[in-house]
């Protein structure tokens, strides 16, 4: 029988919010937006920011739950919506690409690896967001919440992402800030890379990733040890 994986590429596949991008200036923008109309005060970023990985409708919840006020599935729709539309509209304003990143992914590239995004934000907000910040070339794949019929941390998106890049899920690795990054790797049965800056909303030592980072200039040796 052919091996079809053997002439495969491994892929780097990371999340996209809080490990390749800061995004949470716009995120936190939207919300505030979105609950204005509502009659409440705008929340800081230091509030939003261990929320903002779990998206729109959970940073909604927390906003009210800040204000006390009940939040009904319809109010909540109504304010994701209201988010979606000022987030897409005003999507690279305040975000950032986190500061070493840009080399460490061309340093892969040059080792023959290929690069895709996972993440649960939906497909075209990941889209035109790598676009304003002139990323997207880079990715062999950039795969979200809607791409397929699951989402993390079900194990099926980081494969059917890697699958789409035409990558070689044995050799690839998954980057992360939060639990739900981690626990995908863990349902590919692929290593994975935690990132110390990111969203999430437990302390990184806890999320049980095979390697924690604190910047990019430590992705590559951290792959490479990884890989021995």
């Amino acid at each position: 029988m052919v091996n079809n994986n053997r002439h495969k590429k491994p892929v780097l596949v990371l999340d996209l919010d809080g490990t390749l991008v800061n995004s949470i200036g716009d995120l936190t923008a939207a919300l505030n937006v979105a609950t204005a109309t509502v009659g409440m005060a705008p929340l800081p970023v230091e509030i939003i920011g261990p929320t903002a990985g779990k998206g729109a409708r959970a940073m909604i919840a927390l906003a009210h739950k800040i204000n006390n006020q009940p939040l009904d599935e319809a109010v909540l729709e109504h304010l994701t919506g209201l988010f979606v539309e000022h987030y897409h509209e005003n999507i690279a304003n305040l975000t950032e690409v986190y500061p070493g990143a840009v080399e460490a992914l061309a340093k892969f590239q040059e080792n023959n690896w290929l690069l895709a995004i996972c993440t649960n934000k939906h497909e075209y907000l990941a889209r035109k967001l790598l676009e304003e910040l002139e990323l997207n070339h880079l990715f062999a794949a950039i795969c979200g919440s809607d791409t397929f019929d699951v989402r993390k941390p079900d194990g099926s998106h980081i494969l059917q992402t890697i699958a789409k890049a035409r990558g070689n899920a044995k050799l690839s690795i998954m980057v992360g800030d939060t639990a739900t990054d981690i626990n995908a790797a863990k349902n590919a049965d692929i290593p994975s890379i935690a990132v110390d800056f990111g969203y999430h909303d437990l302390p990184v030592e806890t999320l049980n990733a095979d390697k924690v980072i604190s910047g990019f200039h430590q992705l590559w040796q951290t792959v490479c040890s990884l890989q021995n």
